[in-house]
């Protein structure tokens, strides 16, 4: 469902995303009645205000870089910003990658300056159940975001990373292919170390759509090259005449890339 542009960009929620809803609705109700509802949902939605800053981060910067982004969509496991393409160079995609993270680790700071950091951070942070409380907890949301993102996961914000810096000594499509294959091996791993201790959070399903979004982009990435190998060589022979059976038929454009989630 579409809800309004921002940036040009069209912000979207999935259909899902409803169900995330009702899920807090009801434990607002467990919790404290129509008032748990109102700031259960509350909460909700400031949170993914936050995830839309992070993908912003990424965006407004990618734009910068004459990168498409016709969308950005929100789903109960996080937002996703849909490109047209990432730029090959390292520090484009370096810069276009980080800039999610640190738009978290900005709020952290504005907020820790207002409000103060919660305590028993990091493992144990103290809420109350006050207007600086849930601003507490939207800052220790943050904090984790950021740093949630920086696992060198593919095609989280920190796989993206390990693919730049790979890059810089491999081909694109290498760096590619190492980067998902590792983070296949971590989402693997943090799928099953998720679900024996914290079997009732979101991430064994985050951890598992990882895994197979990372194996995704590496075939739209290798679509890409072998489209592109496909056109360098027509274009030596556009002076030539050629049988039409003396190639096969170009692959066909491969989808949007979708930067996330986060």
């Amino acid at each position: 469902m579409n809800l309004f542009r921002i940036f040009g960009i069209q912000l979207a929620v999935h259909a899902s995303f409803v169900l995330l809803l009702a899920y807090t609705a009801w434990e607002g109700w467990q919790d404290g009645g129509w008032a748990g509802i109102a700031i259960s949902i509350a909460l909700t939605i400031v949170f993914f205000i936050c995830v839309v800053l992070h993908e912003l981060g990424h965006s407004l910067t990618a734009m910068r870089y004459g990168v498409r982004v016709p969308r950005i969509l929100l789903m109960p496991i996080g937002g996703m910003a849909e490109f047209d393409r990432i730029p090959r160079q390292p520090s484009a995609e370096f810069i276009i990658t980080i800039n999610g993270p640190l738009v978290n680790f900005a709020i952290v700071l504005i907020l820790w300056a207002v409000v103060g950091r919660p305590a028993g951070l990091p493992f144990h942070p103290h809420i109350e159940e006050s207007l600086k409380g849930y601003t507490q907890l939207v800052l220790y949301w943050n904090a984790l975001m950021g740093c949630f993102n920086l696992l060198p996961v593919f095609p989280m914000d920190g796989g993206r990373i390990l693919r730049a810096i790979l890059a810089t000594r491999l081909t694109y499509l290498q760096a590619t292919f190492w980067a998902a294959r590792i983070g296949q091996v971590l989402a693997i791993a943090l799928a099953g170390t998720s679900l024996y201790f914290w079997p009732k959070s979101m991430l064994p399903i985050l951890f598992t759509f990882i895994y197979f979004a990372g194996g995704a982009e590496y075939k739209s990435v290798l679509r890409r090259e072998q489209h592109e190998a496909y056109c360098a060589e027509m274009a030596k022979h556009v002076t030539t005449p050629v049988k039409s059976s003396d190639y096969d038929e170009p692959p066909s454009p491969p989808p949007l890339i979708t930067h996330g989630p986060n």
